[in-house]
């Protein structure tokens, strides 16, 4: 995995050492915003206008992040109002690339790019910063609106209403400050917790972010003994935006991230919930275990330098879950 440097590709890793083996995660600098009319954005941001076939979204079956952008555009129907093209899951020296292969990729739709990082250039030829998925394109303005996937599903959820898209609210205004709350506990300590651990370079960095994560873990699980999801009776952002995170766990972050205090297995609350929401309607087709387990184990050759994947976990995700 490398970064841009003033639109110049260097193959580049983290700079653990500066941080005391810390893993430092950079900000998205894509952040604009897909508004019913065009509008700015809720804090501001330039706002584009929500229009079917104006954008296409560039993700990886393998990335947690980019998964959530998958679920909202499966949850609110916009497959057909934004097109997708998927990278490989393999990221060497040049970032995600678009090597196409038996499995089924594609490649660039729009572009037929190799790599991710041309895509980047085109939005900004002198760009400085990490290379991501998602990232969301406006084909009329030939640019990158956001690479934020926090934003990007927050977007997908209202902002295509007027234009066709199926009903649901997944952050309605009377659970915003709670779901919220929940968001930046699970952002620090679960979906980015396990990189913080599994990218630590040194045994303190690693055990200030691997003991906290499994804190996270067992109060979700305790939570999730009230409540059929973390807010109440239906899934919203909050739910999803765990899951993508849970889905890898054991397939995982559980091996390859030295996150191996317990499983999600092994939650009496967790397990059930996490194949509750693997099992809402439509979420299965965004999934594929090949890409999620392969590009952590063979990309990943300074936490795994062998990049031998396991055989294993065998896991039931269709088991039912006894939480309806």
């Amino acid at each position: 995995m490398g970064l841009l440097n003033n639109g110049i590709w260097q193959d580049k890793w983290y700079d653990t050492d500066s941080t005391g083996g810390r893993f430092k995660r950079h900000e998205s600098q894509f952040r604009n915003w897909i508004t019913s009319d065009g509008s700015d954005g809720p804090d501001g941001q330039p706002g584009f206008k929500a229009e079917a076939g104006r954008y296409h979204l560039y993700v990886s079956y393998a990335c947690p992040w980019a998964h959530r952008a998958l679920i909202f555009r499966k949850l609110k129907g916009l497959e057909d109002m934004i097109d997708v093209s998927y990278t490989h899951w393999f990221m060497g020296e040049n970032g995600w690339t678009f090597k196409k292969d038996p499995d089924g990729i594609v490649g660039d739709k729009l572009f037929g790019s190799d790599f991710m990082y041309e895509l980047y250039i085109k939005a900004d030829p002198h760009y400085t910063g990490r290379v991501t998925v998602p990232t969301l394109w406006d084909k009329q303005q030939n640019t990158i609106v956001s690479n934020e996937s926090a934003d990007l599903i927050r977007m997908f959820n209202t902002a295509f209403d007027e234009v066709g898209a199926a009903e649901g609210d997944y952050y309605p205004e009377g659970k915003r400050a709670e779901i919220d709350e929940i968001n930046e506990r699970v952002y620090h300590t679960v979906n980015n917790g396990v990189y913080k651990a599994g990218f630590a370079t040194a045994q303190d960095a690693y055990e200030e972010a691997v003991f906290p994560l499994f804190e996270s873990l067992d109060w979700l699980d305790e939570k999730l003994g009230k409540s059929r999801f973390l807010t109440g009776d239906t899934p919203t952002e909050a739910d999803w935006r765990l899951w993508t995170t849970l889905y890898r766990f054991d397939l995982v972050y559980h091996g390859h991230f030295k996150c191996n205090i317990r499983r999600i297995v092994d939650y009496p609350n967790l397990w059930p919930y996490a194949r509750d929401l693997y099992q809402w309607p439509g979420i299965a087709e965004t999934v594929n275990p090949m890409h999620a387990q392969r590009h952590y184990y063979e990309s990943h050759d300074m936490v795994n330098p062998t990049r031998i994947v396991p055989a294993g976990p065998d896991i039931d995700w269709e088991k039912p879950h006894g939480r309806g």
